[in-house]
């Protein structure tokens, strides 16, 4: 069974509601290259997304800007949905990141249709905030979306950096939002860089 086999209310606007519901569990089916801390599995984008939703509640302390908590939580919670659709894209393959953009706006213009006009504009304004970075609440939700997986990567022995083959240049690329947002979260990523190179996790 599915979305398609939800009971209609009889309301359009209620069961638009209901089928984006039902349809977003798919995220809990899309896997990402990141690994759980324990290593037992491959996280899942929806546990990727209540992950960094939980960190935009800790470390505003750290941003450069004020930042609305609220509105960087929404950000956190839809920025992968279009991934039902699109997949996960890994950060350290180039060539899958070639299309990415392309993909993602197929995939959006096709799930937040589904929604009433005003939710599905909303939500998508969200997340094409969040794509931009340009205002201070998703700058804020896009380091916390890097923060996660290099956090875990520092705990698994760099998982996702040996899958990926990556150098310590490209992982400090992905990781320049945070240098520039939030410079002191950012000299302990330096630090565990060093660890990471010295380790052989990464490569110089």
């Amino acid at each position: 069974m599915g979305a398609e086999d939800l009971v209609k209310s009889g309301a359009e606007r209620l069961d638009r509601q209901l089928w984006f519901t039902a349809e977003i569990d798919k995220m809990t089916s899309v896997l990402r290259r990141t690994v759980l801390i324990d290593r037992s599995r491959r996280e899942n984008d929806a546990e990727h997304s209540w992950h960094i939703a939980v960190m935009a509640l800790l470390y505003t302390e750290y941003a450069k800007e004020p930042v609305d908590v609220g509105r960087a939580v929404q950000m956190c919670v839809v920025h992968d949905l279009v991934e039902i659709y699109a997949g996960d894209t890994f950060a350290y393959d180039t060539e899958g990141n070639r299309n990415k953009e392309e993909r993602e706006k197929e995939a959006a213009d096709k799930l937040f249709s589904e929604l009433p006009d005003d939710q599905g504009y909303r939500i998508r304004a969200l997340w094409e905030e969040f794509d931009a970075m340009e205002t201070a609440d998703s700058k804020y939700a896009a380091c916390l979306d890097r923060l996660q997986p290099f956090l875990h990567n520092t705990l698994t022995e760099g998982h996702t950096w040996v899958l990926g083959e990556a150098d310590r240049a490209s992982v400090e690329k992905r990781m320049a939002p945070i240098k520039d947002f939030m410079p002191e979260v950012y000299a302990w990523i330096d630090q565990n860089l060093d660890i990471a190179v010295e380790k052989g996790w990464l490569k110089p």
